[in-house]
């Protein structure tokens, strides 16, 4: 069996910046760790992206994963709120870079089958599926779990990553 290798999933966001950590050993999943950075709403945007920026700079230091991965851009209709995720997935994606980690972006249609086998998928059942997946048995944050969800999709991708 293949050592085990360890996927950053990441939900971000500016209010709540969902990451999980999950480790593949073959096809056996596990739950390393998550959480979700809340940075103080009082804060300006700039000091409220940096310390997001703080917070996913010690979860990569912390849990040194193999490869991070994160939902690609959806673009609802509120243009305010995709500029919002955009400056959040700006984070993740220069945090790996400098970190010399590989970024898998995966369509959400994608991340739901992985988890759920089902593209259209409630936020409920892929939160079920999450925690039966991973053995988990304690509630999680939402984006938390958002973000291992990204993190499970991503672990049948990582033959095939190249490095920043």
């Amino acid at each position: 069996m293949p050592p085990p290798r360890r996927i950053l999933g990441l939900d971000p966001g500016t209010v709540a910046f969902g990451w999980g950590v999950i480790e593949a050993a073959g096809s056996r999943l596990s739950a390393v760790a998550y959480g979700v950075l809340r940075p103080k709403r009082t804060l300006e945007r700039p000091a409220r992206l940096a310390e997001i920026r703080r917070g996913l700079v010690e979860v990569l230091e912390t849990y040194r994963p193999a490869v991070a991965a994160l939902e690609e851009a959806f673009i609802g209709l509120d243009p305010r709120a995709a500029l919002r995720v955009g400056e959040a997935r700006g984070i993740a994606l220069a945090s790996a870079a400098e970190a010399g980690m590989p970024v898998l972006e995966i369509p959400p249609a994608t991340v739901k089958k992985a988890v759920a086998g089902n593209g259209r998928a409630s936020k409920e059942q892929i939160a079920r599926m999450v925690r039966a997946l991973l053995n988990v048995r304690d509630e999680m944050p939402e984006d938390a779990s958002d973000a291992l969800s990204v993190a499970i999709a991503g672990s049948s991708r990582m033959d095939f990553v190249t490095r920043p």
